[in-house]
């Protein structure tokens, strides 16, 4: 089997160096010189679509903009790209939230996906009105999903439950397909709805041993339930191994002791595990240099310094950059959520320098074919 390539939105803006996003911080900061418009969303979008990427990942919070406007405005923009939607259980009626599913399936051709984002702190959670704490999000998450796919049954559905209760949900037609369902948490609260739940399971890009010991317990917890597995990284890739890392020196240079120190504050707060675990990884040391941060070969650390979720990065050669793709694949991991600063340019790095590489490694079965190559600087030289 091979593995699924997606790109990333960045609904929340983009830029050269490393835009800094926080789950309890609305601030764009001085990073993000490109404003998440419509006309540039639409370029990474049709980028991703063109250079074979399966979808793109849209964010979610106040913190950005909404992913459901945002991609639906692009569906008329693409013809094959899927959208995979984060959105937050809990902040809406589950029976909304499949209603809302069904509707997209129709109007896009069956093209969404949903990332289920159960939350990311105190802090941003009470934006929205919810005042659970950490674990009984998680099991408000479990009573959602089952109410979702209930009302996806086409029949009238009752459920109640601790936190939800609804009697009679319904929706105009079952979705077709249905959405599958993307989910996230390494909390003990978390592993048990994944496996109950999660169509793919994913993870932030920790080193290929720490994924690996994550998916046992995943597939531990789901039994003869498949669940396949995916994981969540930034991607500098280049013709050299020396000119990728000089790129990810360029990212290091740009950041300065105090900036560093705020975002590792904020960060530290977070109730989150996978965001505890992301920081575990670089300790917040801007002073290691740029292969001080490089946690395992080809893997970077210095994304977590300041940006919030995550923080890891392949850097290397084309060739590199492909070998630890194929030693995560090894490990069970079949589909990649990739992205770059800046969104647009670096899609054109990876689609015409690592996918090429996987598809000879005959890593991309069923993926489309690359169209037309174009030199990523020719490409986007008016920007």
């Amino acid at each position: 089997m091979g593995v699924t390539l997606h790109w990333f939105l960045p609904t929340s803006g983009d830029g050269r160096t490393i835009v800094e996003r926080f789950h309890a911080n609305k601030s764009q900061g001085p990073t993000a010189q490109r404003d998440p418009d419509i006309g540039y969303l639409t370029q990474v979008a049709q980028a991703a679509e063109r250079l074979g990427f399966t979808g793109v990942l849209t964010p979610t919070g106040t913190w950005c903009e909404d992913a459901w406007l945002t991609t639906a405005a692009l569906i008329g923009e693409t013809s094959t790209l899927k959208f995979l939607v984060a959105f937050r259980p809990g902040i809406i009626s589950p029976t909304l939230a499949a209603q809302m599913a069904g509707t997209y399936q129709r109007i896009s051709g069956g093209r969404l996906l949903l990332n289920i984002v159960t939350g990311g702190d105190d802090i941003e959670q009470r934006r929205f009105g919810d005042w659970h704490d950490h674990d009984l999000r998680y099991a408000r998450t479990d009573e959602f999903l089952s109410i979702v796919r209930g009302v996806w049954s086409g029949k009238p559905f009752d459920f109640h439950g601790d936190h939800l209760r609804v009697e009679g949900a319904t929706t105009l037609a079952v979705p077709k397909p249905l959405p599958e369902i993307y989910f996230g948490g390494s909390s003990s609260a978390a592993l048990p709805v994944a496996a109950r739940h999660a169509d793919v399971y994913l993870t932030w890009g920790e080193p290929p041993a720490a994924v690996a010991e994550k998916i046992a317990r995943v597939r531990a917890l789901a039994g003869d339930r498949p669940v396949r597995f995916g994981v969540r990284l930034h991607t500098i890739s280049r013709d050299t191994s020396a000119e990728a890392w000089a790129e990810a020196q360029k990212l290091l240079d740009a950041l300065n002791p105090e900036q560093v120190k705020q975002a590792q504050r904020q960060l530290a707060a977070s109730e989150s595990v996978g965001q505890q675990r992301m920081v575990a990884l670089h300790q917040g040391k801007l002073d290691a240099g740029v292969r001080g941060l490089e946690i395992h070969p080809g893997l970077w650390a210095g994304i977590g310094l300041v940006r919030g979720g995550a923080g890891t990065a392949l850097v290397g050669s084309h060739a590199e950059v492909a070998d630890l793709i194929e030693e995560y694949h090894s490990h069970g991991v079949d589909e990649f959520v990739l992205s770059g600063y800046p969104h647009l340019e670096e899609a054109y790095w990876f689609g015409e320098g690592v996918r090429p590489e996987l598809a000879r490694r005959g890593l991309l079965d069923g993926v489309p074919a690359l169209r037309t190559p174009t030199h990523p600087e020719r490409t986007i030289s008016a920007l």
